[in-house]
């Protein structure tokens, strides 16, 4: 079954069949709640090195994401509208429109994801919108890396 439900279509012989995502993406995902403050989450960037992280409800679902690029926001609020970063929530600069995948794709149709968009990591959710984990750009290089087929 796929992520609506719908039956997959069986793959005819020879066609190569690709691992899921969940084969490679990260299991334990940094995350934020809404209500943390934004200059908690930027000491979180700094000393975890990461560029962006999943903002998550008490449910578990994903409600937002926060980036490095939404938090340089930040600076120039501050200098242009006399803003103090530490009184400020990760709601109020978290990017809402959230693409993910989900944990039933392939490492193929991830891959072509990647390539339509600029994203560098997507959440993987489970059918009620649950983070599962966390898949990158480098994640699919590594299963590209692990295709053992001679079709290259």
């Amino acid at each position: 079954m796929n992520f609506q439900g719908v039956k997959a279509p069986e793959v005819p012989k020879g066609v190569q069949q690709y691992r899921p995502v969940t084969d490679y993406m990260t299991h334990e995902v940094i995350s934020f709640s809404p209500e943390q403050s934004i200059a908690d989450a930027m000491d979180i960037f700094l000393d975890k090195h990461i560029s962006g992280a999943p903002v998550i409800d008490e449910k578990g679902k994903i409600i937002g994401i926060l980036s490095e690029i939404d938090c340089m926001r930040i600076m120039v609020d501050e200098a242009y509208h006399n803003l103090h970063h530490g009184k400020i929530t990760v709601a109020e600069y978290m990017s809402n429109n959230v693409a993910t995948v989900s944990v039933d794709m392939d490492v193929l149709d991830c891959a072509q994801k990647f390539l339509r968009t600029h994203y560098r990591r997507f959440p993987v959710v489970d059918v009620n919108g649950r983070i599962k984990g966390q898949v990158s750009r480098r994640d699919i290089l590594q299963a590209t890396r692990d295709l053992k087929t001679s079709s290259w």
